[in-house]
């Protein structure tokens, strides 16, 4: 029988690299459009034509073709060579308030739509996401307001 410590141990192991296959990771899509399939194929049948700067979380990797899952929830296959590694988020509130500091006393850098993808550049880890608007204007809105952080 094992010792207890060594079950522990094996334990701790278990959960850490559940956890870390677990971490979510979002990419983006590069091209003005792309297609979402139900299957990993071009033959496949043709869900939704997407825009460029999507954010979508990747669930899984294939050679040329990944599942991605996007704010909705919903799944689908999108060919790999139409996705960046550069993150996005998308504004899910009906109108999201972007501040100069990560604040809601700070002033006001502008405010944004929902479905509105605006650039990722820092989850400051207390509930704030520092972004920038495709027009260059950048800031910080509560992570609650949009998704893809």
């Amino acid at each position: 029988m094992k010792s207890p410590v060594a079950l522990s141990t094996l334990f701790i192991a278990l959960v850490t690299a559940a956890g870390s296959a677990h971490a979510l990771d979002y990419v983006s899509v590069a091209d003005s459009s792309a297609i979402l399939y139900d299957a990993p194929s071009a033959k496949a049948k043709k869900l939704f034509v997407v825009n460029r700067y999507l954010p979508l979380e990747q669930v899984v990797s294939l050679d040329s073709w990944v599942k991605v899952r996007d704010s909705s929830g919903s799944l689908a296959w999108i060919e790999k060579q139409a996705l960046s590694n550069k993150r996005f988020v998308e504004v899910t509130s009906p109108i999201a308030m972007v501040y100069e500091e990560p604040d809601e006393d700070a002033p006001l850098a502008f405010n944004t739509s929902q479905q509105v993808a605006l650039e990722w550049l820092e989850n400051l880890g207390n509930g704030w996401v520092k972004v920038r608007h495709p027009d260059g204007m950048a800031g910080y809105v509560r992570a609650t307001e949009v998704w893809g952080d």
